[in-house]
C-alpha cells in the first residue's frame, strides 16, 4: 500500500503545473457533489417504487368507483325491468291469470317499449328473457313482449347456464364474454348481467333467466385510462377466478393473481403486496367491487421500474458529467490564467504527436518561460529541416524501387522474345527500352511533364504489344494546355502495367483498350486512366493501396501501385494520390489527383 501511495505521489509530482492546479480545483468542486449523488443513488430505486405505487394507488382509488358506477347502473337497469307489471305478473307464484292472458295484455306492450327505451338511452345492447316453458306457450309468439323472450333451449350449452345449473345457490352473475355463446356475443353483447327467477307452470316452478347484455369496452377503457405506465396492467377477476376485463389480456394472464389469494390479501391489508411471477418481482394492489363480487387488480412488474431507475441514474450521471465538464472548464480557466505561456508551449508540443510542431512567436520576456519558448522554437526549426531531408530521402528510395521493377518486367519480355528466336523484335525492344530509360533518367529530376510521361506510357505499351501481339490499344486524350503540367516520374507506367496484367490480359480475348485523359479542377490536376478489363472485387480494391499486398490470382504484389501512390503523398501531401473505382466484369478507373503545377518544387530535385 505504501509503495502504491509513493507511486501515485511521484506521478502527481510529474504533472505539469496547469494540470496540478486543474485537478486541485476539480476535486474541490466535484467531491461534495459526488458524495451527494452516491447517497442518492442507493435510495433511488426505492423512491421510484414508492412513487409508482403511490401514483397507481391514487389512480386506482378513482378507477374502482367508476367501475362500481358501471356495475350499479346495470343493476339499476335490472331493477327497473323487474319493476315492470309484465315481469311481476310472469314471476308471481300466486298468479291467477294464464300466460296467454299475460302475453296479450297491455302490460306486455309496455314491457317491450320499456326495454326498447332502455336499449336506446342506456349503455346496454339487449335484454332477453330465457323461459323454461314449452315452445307452444303463447308468451313465445303472442304479444309484443314475445320479441324479447327466448326458449331456454337457446341458453343450454352456454357456460353461464352450466354455472347456474351446477350451483343452485347462485341467483345473479356478471358474465364475461367467454361465459356467453358466440350467438350472444355476435347478436347481443360481449358481457351480460344475468339473474335467475322462477315461473309457475302447471303447478311446477320453472327456472328462468333475465339477461342484460352490454359491451365491456367501456370497462376496458376505464382500466386502460387508470394506468400511469404502459408497462403496468389492470384487470378484473370474479369469484370464479376468471378474468372479466383487462387493460391488456396477455399481461393479465402473465401477472394473474387467483381470486382466493386476492381475497386473503384484501382481508389482511389494502396496500400493495409483492409476488414473484415467472422469475420477476411484481407489485400488486387490490380493490373490491362488492356489487359484482369482483376484485380490481393493479399489477406492476419490477423490470420497467428498474429500467426507469436506470434511465434516471443515466440522466443523473449525464448531468453530473456536464457539471464535471463545467467544473473542469472553470478549473482550466483559473489555472490557465496562471500558466498561459507554459500551456502554449505544452499545446504545441502535444501537436507534435500527430503533426509537425510549429515555432512560437519570439518571447517578449527573459524569464525561465521565455527561455523555454525560444529553445522550443529553435528545436522546431531544426525538426522541420530534418523532416524535409527525410522526405527527400524517402521519395528517392521509393523512386528507386519502381525503376528496377519496370526493368525486371521488360527484360523478362526481351528474354522471352530471345527464346522465341525473334532477333529483330529483340533489337526493337532494346532500342525502345533504351529510349525509355534515356527519357526517364534525363536531367536526373524526380518530376516530369505530362508530355514526357505520355511518351513513356506509349513506349511501355509498345513494348508490351511486342509480347502480346498488339492486343492492347492506348488512347491518349490530353488537352494541349495540360502537356506542360508536372507530376512525379513514372506515374503512368505502373498504373498502365496493372491495367494490362491484371485487367485486360485476364479477359478471355486477351485484348482491350486503355484511355488516358485529364483535366484541371479547383487548382488540382486530375488524371483518369481507365481500362475495359475484368475489373476487381471489393476486397481487392480495399487492399490495393496497401504495402506489399499479395494478388490472390497470380501471387504478385502491388508494390509498384503502392509506391506510385506513396511517392505522390510524400511529395505533395495526404490530400493527393491514387483512388480506384472498379466494376467486376466491366473495367477499372484510376483517378490520380495532383496539385496543378507548371514546374516542380526545387527541393524535389535529385542533385
Amino acid at each position: 500500500m505504501k509503495k502504491l501511495l509513493n507511486k501515485l505521489t511521484q506521478t502527481y509530482k510529474n504533472f505539469k503545473i496547469q494540470k496540478k492546479l486543474t485537478i486541485s480545483y476539480l476535486i474541490i468542486i466535484t467531491l461534495p457533489m459526488a458524495v451527494i449523488i452516491v447517497f442518492f443513488f442507493f435510495k433511488l430505486y426505492g423512491m421510484i417504487v414508492a412513487d409508482t405505487i403511490r401514483n397507481e394507488q391514487n389512480s386506482a382509488s378513482q378507477t374502482a368507483p367508476r367501475i362500481e358506477k358501471e356495475v350499479d347502473e346495470i343493476i339499476g337497469i335490472h331493477d327497473e325491468i323487474i319493476s315492470e307489471n309484465y315481469y311481476k305478473k310472469l314471476v308471481n307464484p300466486n298468479r291467477t291469470i294464464s300466460l296467454e292472458d299475460i302475453a296479450l295484455s297491455s302490460d306486455a306492450l309496455d314491457f317491450h317499449n320499456a326495454l326498447e327505451a332502455l336499449e336506446e338511452t342506456r349503455e346496454i345492447e339487449e335484454v332477453r328473457l330465457y323461459l323454461d316453458l314449452p315452445s307452444s306457450e303463447s308468451v313465445f309468439k303472442d304479444g309484443m313482449a314475445a320479441k324479447d323472450i327466448s326458449s331456454i333451449e337457446h341458453a343450454k350449452g352456454t357456460y353461464w347456464y352450466g354455472i347456474f345449473r351446477g350451483d343452485p345457490m347462485i341467483s345473479s352473475m356478471f358474465c364475461p364474454s367467454f361465459y356467453l355463446s358466440s350467438k350472444e356475443i355476435n347478436s347481443y353483447g360481449n358481457m351480460a348481467y344475468i339473474t335467475k327467477f322462477s315461473v309457475m307452470h302447471e303447478n311446477t316452478y320453472k327456472f328462468c333467466y333475465l339477461a342484460i347484455y352490454f359491451n365491456q369496452d367501456s370497462i376496458e377503457d376505464i382500466l386502460k385510462s387508470s394506468l400511469t405506465s404502459s408497462s403496468n396492467v389492470a384487470y378484473i377477476i370474479n369469484d370464479r377466478n376468471s378474468i372479466v376485463a383487462a387493460s391488456d389480456m396477455a399481461n393479465a394472464g402473465t401477472y394473474h393473481f387467483s381470486y382466493e389469494n386476492v381475497e386473503d390479501q384484501f382481508m389482511s391489508s389494502n396496500n400493495f403486496i409483492t409476488k414473484e411471477v415467472v422469475g420477476e418481482e411484481v407489485y400488486a394492489g387490490f380493490y373490491h367491487i362488492k356489487a359484482a363480487k369482483w376484485y380490481l387488480v393493479i399489477a406492476m412488474p419490477s423490470t420497467p421500474m428498474v429500467t426507469k431507475s436506470n434511465s434516471i441514474v443515466a440522466l443523473l450521471l449525464f448531468a453530473y458529467v456536464l457539471c464535471i465538464l463545467l467544473a473542469l472548464w472553470l478549473a482550466y480557466k483559473l489555472s490557465h490564467s496562471l500558466t498561459r505561456r507554459l500551456s502554449m508551449v505544452s499545446s504545441q508540443m502535444t501537436k507534435a504527436k500527430s503533426a509537425l510542431p510549429e515555432a512560437l512567436p519570439p518571447s517578449d520576456t527573459n524569464d525561465e518561460i521565455g527561455i523555454v519558448i525560444d529553445s522550443y522554437s529553435y528545436m522546431t526549426n531544426t525538426i522541420h529541416k530534418l523532416i524535409d531531408d527525410l522526405r527527400i530521402a524517402e521519395f528517392n528510395s521509393l523512386q528507386a524501387q519502381i525503376n528496377p521493377h519496370f526493368l525486371y518486367n521488360t527484360m523478362d519480355m526481351i528474354n522471352w522474345l530471345a527464346n522465341q528466336g525473334k532477333s529483330e523484335e529483340v533489337t526493337n525492344a532494346i532500342q525502345k527500352l533504351s529510349k525509355y530509360y534515356k527519357l526517364t533518367l534525363s536531367k536526373r529530376k524526380s518530376v516530369s511533364t505530362i508530355a514526357n510521361e505520355t511518351e513513356h506510357a506509349c513506349i511501355y505499351v509498345e513494348l508490351q504489344n511486342m509480347r502480346f501481339n498488339d492486343q492492347i490499344d492506348l488512347v491518349v486524350d490530353f488537352p494541349d494546355v495540360l502537356m506542360d503540367y508536372t507530376l512525379p516520374k513514372l506515374t503512368f507506367q505502373p498504373v498502365i502495367e496493372n491495367s494490362i496484367l491484371h485487367g485486360i490480359l485476364e479477359k478471355d480475348s486477351k485484348s482491350g483498350t486503355i484511355v488516358l485523359t485529364g483535366w484541371v479542377e479547383a487548382d488540382a490536376l486530375v488524371i483518369l486512366i481507365s481500362d475495359d478489363g475484368v475489373g476487381m472485387d471489393e476486397d481487392t480494391l480495399d487492399n490495393l493501396l496497401n504495402d506489399n499486398t499479395v494478388s490472390p490470382k497470380n501471387g504478385g504484389t502491388n508494390i509498384a501501385i503502392y509506391n506510385t501512390h506513396k511517392r505522390i503523398q510524400v511529395m505533395y501531401g495526404e490530400d493527393y494520390g491514387l483512388s480506384y473505382h472498379s466494376t467486376k466484369g466491366e473495367g477499372t478507373e484510376v483517378t490520380i489527383r495532383l496539385p496543378a503545377l507548371l514546374e516542380a518544387p526545387n527541393r524535389d530535385e535529385m542533385n
